[in-house]
């Protein structure tokens, strides 16, 4: 039987070389972790993400840090946030500033930030989209923006529990949802935003293999 693993833990062996696998309750098949392009520079499709961003910047849920890297380098003011600390050292190491920290709770410069950026489908942290983009709202500054990496069209919204599997054990499970572009508007909403403008970030012919963000404001 294989150990129960903390979601720290687990992410932690993934982010150090583990082959991970994320397995989802909601319908959806498991999927490989992606680790391998969230260590590599960023990519045009990152880039055509990072264009939206618009002054100082937080990014939620920033992984190893090649999109705090990135915006850094792009002269904004941009920190990383994220609950893992292993996450964390990689992105320092990059040479951005990031700190561990879970968005629910207090953050840095709370209620400064012109944009707060949720890309890698971190829109579906805790499970709740609408209720992350309500707390996005006090996190960032009066007529700020979010910034949010979202599903391709027609792929579905859902939200369920995930687990994360290493060689070392699997994770207890998590809240996780997946918000499809589709549906955005709908959220924003629920959470007072509104949908600005939504963005096809690939130059895929395949609109479903594509990816997606959006830019959301508060309901005037």
């Amino acid at each position: 039987m294989s150990a129960e693993l903390s979601f720290t833990d687990a992410f932690t062996y993934a982010l150090r070389g583990a082959r991970a696998r994320v397995a989802h309750s909601s319908g959806r098949g498991p999927s490989e972790l992606p680790v391998e392009s969230w260590t590599s520079p960023a990519d045009d499709d990152d880039h055509a993400l990072l264009d939206l961003c618009d002054g100082p910047t937080l990014d939620v849920g920033c992984g190893p840090g090649r999109l705090t890297h990135e915006l850094t380098l792009r002269g904004h003011r941009a920190l990383g946030v994220d609950v893992v600390a292993e996450a964390v050292n990689l992105t320092r190491q990059r040479g951005a500033e990031a700190v561990v920290a879970d968005v629910f709770d207090t953050v840095p410069d709370e209620g400064s930030w012109s944009t707060v950026l949720l890309a890698d489908g971190n829109v579906g942290i805790a499970g709740d989209p609408a209720r992350l983009l309500r707390r996005i709202r006090e996190v960032l500054r009066p007529g700020g923006q979010a910034v949010v990496e979202v599903a391709a069209p027609g792929s579905g919204s859902s939200s369920g529990w995930s687990t994360l599997e290493v060689p070392h054990g699997r994770c207890r499970p998590f809240r996780w949802a997946f918000l499809a572009v589709d549906d955005v508007a709908a959220v924003a909403a629920a959470a007072g935003m509104v949908l600005v403008s939504a963005h096809r970030l690939s130059t895929l012919d395949d609109a479903q293999q594509a990816r997606w963000a959006t830019v959301l404001a508060e309901q005037p």
